[in-house]
């Protein structure tokens, strides 16, 4: 599973979008996205799979291989990110 923590207001976050959406369509997978500044429980479910790594938004995590991705990327690092296999 690919996730996205994000604030509604953050100008990386927005920054992000329009790869995230370019990504989804071209690979025909979905990042599923939780606001984390204006929900509370999205923020908790952030810090759970965050632990550390990043204490901020945007951050990336995708489930399956454990890799993420702190703040902003390119769209090269954000597809490497979701493909890439569990070492």
């Amino acid at each position: 599973m690919l996730l996205e923590f994000y604030g509604e207001e953050c100008p990386h976050c927005n920054l992000m979008r329009p790869l995230v959406e370019k990504f989804e369509k071209e690979e025909g997978v979905k990042v599923e996205q939780y606001e984390t500044w204006h929900n509370e429980e999205n923020a908790k479910k952030m810090r759970e799979y965050d632990k550390g790594y990043c204490g901020g938004v945007p951050f990336f995590f995708n489930t399956d291989t454990e890799k993420y991705i702190c703040g902003e990327a390119s769209y090269e690092e954000l597809k490497e990110w979701a493909i890439k296999t569990k070492e």
